[in-house]
């Protein structure tokens, strides 16, 4: 094995005797093949490390912890001890498709001042396509709402996190990419490759599914890092009021849109002056987040009136805050019936695989 490989395929595994096999040979299985595979395995208690000794390919590190210290110190060290001019991401339930590595090189070699480069992706067992946005300009957009480089299709600029001490954050676990890639903004460009060259493997009692609270928490404590870079400084009430939006789970009142409407013009402001977004997309995200809090406040109500609609059409002339015309529409018509919203008690579906 070349002892400078152009990559470092770096892949942290618990417990993943189902899926590890098939993971790791789609490695092996590259069209690009200059590269070490570290494989760290965090004090798996089930059959995974005995299915990987018995996979025999010169270029496999296997790794044994001796105790379970988590995820990200995992993908820490390799890190730390990685060779590659590139970081290649991997997970152990997932499939990489055989010209990912040499697509991602590819396109890294042309373009120095990308950073990370992902890809376009697919559910294991469903025919659709996930399309993420693809360009520096719109995946920062897109940071905003949420993560938009899944994390076992990155391929990283080691240099670059070499050069500015840059690794995971093992406190933002369990959405410490979404965090690192935010990092990595300040140092150069994303980009996704717009072809599909990963299989993302989904069911339930993944840790991130186990984990919801704390990916919650990680993913709003993201957001507000984004809004660094626009240098604003929240008073108690804004960022009361940011939490419950990035939140998702919660209402929101008709006395929150006056406040809504202060952030909206901090924010229009802020990029106006610093043009950390790109003017047409940041106007854009200010629109579908207006929709998105005046979704919450009038059209999700469990019982409707003509007061709502009153409230409704107060904003829309008061502030300029407007729903699109067809949910208008039908907010008009539900206050006019008095509607009163029906809650179903949801059927109990079969337990599907689980990850440990």
């Amino acid at each position: 094995m070349n002892m400078t490989p152009k990559i470092t395929v770096l892949l942290p595994v618990y417990n993943c005797e189902l899926y590890i096999k098939t993971a790791v040979e789609s490695i092996l299985n590259q069209t690009f093949t200059d590269f070490e595979f570290l494989i760290i395995d965090d004090a798996s208690t089930d059959t995974t490390v005995a299915i990987l000794k018995k996979i025999v390919d010169p270029r496999i590190q296997l790794i044994q912890k001796s105790v379970n210290s988590g995820y990200t110190q995992s993908l820490n060290y390799g890190l730390q001890i990685a060779k590659g001019q590139y970081i290649a991401r991997m997970d152990g339930d997932d499939i990489s498709y055989p010209e990912r590595f040499a697509k991602q090189v590819a396109y890294l070699d042309a373009h120095t001042e990308v950073v990370v480069c992902g890809t376009n992706h697919k559910i294991v067992g469903n025919v659709k396509l996930i399309t993420l946005p693809l360009s520096n300009e719109a995946i920062k957009i897109g940071l905003l709402w949420g993560n938009r480089i899944p994390h076992s299709s990155a391929m990283i600029r080691k240099k670059i996190l070499e050069d500015y001490g840059i690794q995971y954050d093992t406190a933002t676990e369990p959405a410490e990419d979404y965090h690192m890639w935010i990092q990595l903004l300040a140092f150069g460009k994303l980009y996704n490759l717009p072809e599909v060259l990963l299989e993302y493997r989904v069911y339930n009692n993944q840790v991130s599914r186990k984990r919801a609270e704390e990916q919650k928490k990680s993913d709003i404590a993201a957001k507000f890092r984004m809004f660094q870079y626009l240098h604003i400084a929240w008073n108690p009430v804004e960022r009361e009021f940011l939490e419950r939006q990035f939140g998702k789970t919660e209402l929101v009142s008709f006395q929150d849109l006056k406040i809504f409407k202060g952030i909206q013009k901090k924010l229009a402001i802020a990029n106006s002056t610093l043009g950390f977004f790109e003017s047409n997309l940041f106007n854009q995200y200010l629109i579908d987040l207006e929709v998105d809090v005046l979704r919450k406040c009038f059209l999700k109500q469990k019982r409707y009136s003509l007061l709502i609609y009153f409230e409704y059409l107060l904003a829309k002339y008061k502030w300029k805050a407007q729903l699109p015309f067809r949910q208008e529409l039908k907010l008009g018509l539900k206050s006019l019936m008095l509607w009163k919203t029906q809650r179903f008690k949801p059927k109990t579906n079969p337990a599907m695989t689980t990850k440990h």
